[in-house]
């Protein structure tokens, strides 16, 4: 795990540790900028501001089964930036947030987590965590209400319109069923699962 801190200068690098700190940031631009999704997963997220990330653009890889189509990634790109919000919560929620993502400790997850550093609207510059997909492959087209979510929660949380821009000149199509499509269970289920008793 990483240090969590706003205040780390820009040329102090980044310290590995075997345990979450008691609060941390999250860099969500994805379908977690949108505050009910958020709200559902993280108990006790609490939005800072929103915030660039230099040198990124959003794409869209892989296949979500929920939405039948691809999932948002943040890749490098020089000269390009990728705009989201910065969420403040507790290492007890992450593992829950980590839960709906499939982030998995020993590295077999869809998902991982990914240090950056973001320029908050306030000014400030945020070391945080945001996920990435562990496999990306070719780009592919994200399903049109997947694509429509991600906007909403950039309306939502007014980042610039510019950028809005951006998002809707994204090519997408239609999915093969309605979506998002729910989850045969809760993933959260797995905190909690002992499996002391389980025979081979």
């Amino acid at each position: 795990m990483v240090t969590y801190k706003k205040d780390l200068p820009e040329n102090e690098s980044i310290f590995l540790f075997n345990s979450l700190p008691e609060e941390l940031y999250y860099f969500a631009y994805g379908p977690n900028m949108n505050a009910s999704r958020i709200n559902e997963r993280s108990a006790t997220a609490k939005m800072v501001t929103i915030a660039r990330l230099a040198d990124y653009r959003i794409a869209f890889f892989g296949h979500s089964r929920i939405w039948d189509g691809a999932q948002a990634n943040a890749i490098r790109e020089p000269g390009h930036e990728v705009w989201g919000v910065v969420y403040e919560f507790s290492g007890t929620d992450l593992e829950r947030l980590d839960a709906w993502q499939d982030v998995r400790m020993d590295g077999t997850g869809t998902f991982f987590h990914y240090p950056v550093r973001v320029i908050g609207k306030d000014g400030l510059i945020y070391t945080a965590l945001m996920y990435e997909k562990d496999t990306l492959g070719k780009p592919e087209q994200p399903s049109t209400p997947y694509l429509d979510f991600i906007i909403q929660g950039a309306k939502e949380n007014h980042l610039p319109a510019e950028y809005i821009r951006e998002l809707k000149g994204i090519k997408s199509r239609q999915p093969a069923f309605p979506v998002p499509k729910s989850r045969m269970f809760n993933p959260e289920s797995l905190l909690t699962w002992d499996c002391s008793s389980c025979s081979d």
